[in-house]
């Protein structure tokens, strides 16, 4: 084989590591500190969107509660991240959510049987 034959190989075997292997060990190991890091107390949420607190931690499992009194039990590996406690619904600074809600308000009112506009 020449160096022209092999070459094609080479590159396509690099350019598999650089795409397919090194991201993937970059997120186990990003996921084995994350689960290092797990401590009771933490608002987190699962790889399957649940959101909860954690009460306890066992080894490799964690006891989850997601709503008052009810605790889950789960691989620690299932916890995707941890977020902050408190998420406001609305930002603060976000006006056009409530422009929004105030506009159709007033197209309900305007809507409505014997409103204004029915009148005349």
């Amino acid at each position: 084989m020449t160096l022209g034959e092999i070459l094609p190989l080479v590159a396509i075997a690099v350019a598999f590591w650089f795409l397919l292997i090194r991201p993937a060990s970059v997120r186990r190991k990003e996921q084995a500190r994350l689960v290092a890091s797990l401590a009771p107390g933490q608002h987190v949420m699962t790889t399957a969107g649940v959101f909860g607190t954690l009460v306890a931690i066992d080894g490799e499992r964690v006891h989850v509660e997601v709503a008052p009194g009810i605790q889950i039990e789960m691989l620690a590996q299932a916890i995707a991240q941890v977020v902050p406690a408190e998420v406001p619904a609305v930002a603060p600074d976000d006006e056009s959510a409530g422009a929004a809600q105030a506009n159709d308000e007033a197209s309900a009112a305007s809507d409505a049987p014997g409103s204004e506009a029915d009148r005349g």
